[in-house]
């Protein structure tokens, strides 16, 4: 098993969303496949989809999408969309940030080498915590 920690470095930015689990099964009851295809990526899509209760998991990588464009000062917007960010599973199912292009020139513009997350959820509440790291050498 491989247990080594993330790269360490500087700390650029850190954002934190949480949201309410039942206002994500609401939007998911009311929009459905319109809101899932605007706001998460086909592999998002696939893994909370076949979970016995994907609203919970759904509610999870929104706030995450949300913790990272804080981290990045940005928002969701004009410099990165909803779909710009992917939340997936590592060899140990530890959340993992996968950014598209527009993600990715933006990591760099920024000075960034990594983005962490850390996710939580309850039956009532899903948490999400991300921050941009560079892990890059310094003399």
């Amino acid at each position: 098993m491989n247990l080594s920690l993330p790269p360490g470095g500087f700390l650029l930015g850190v954002g934190a969303d949480f949201i309410e689990v039942e206002r994500v099964r609401g939007v998911l009851e009311r929009q459905g496949e319109r809101f899932l295809h605007r706001v998460f990526t086909e592999e998002e899509r696939a893994y909370c989809g076949g979970m016995a209760h994907p609203h919970k998991h759904y509610a999870a990588r929104f706030a995450a999408k949300e913790a990272v464009s804080k981290c990045f000062s940005t928002g969701i917007g004009a410099e990165l969309g909803w779909r710009s960010i992917s939340i997936y599973h590592g060899d140990r199912r530890q959340p993992l940030v996968r950014l598209d292009e527009k993600g990715e020139a933006l990591l760099r513009h920024v000075g960034a080498t990594h983005v962490l997350v850390s996710l939580s959820h309850t039956e009532t509440m899903a948490l999400a915590v991300a921050v941009l790291l560079d892990s890059r050498k310094r003399d």
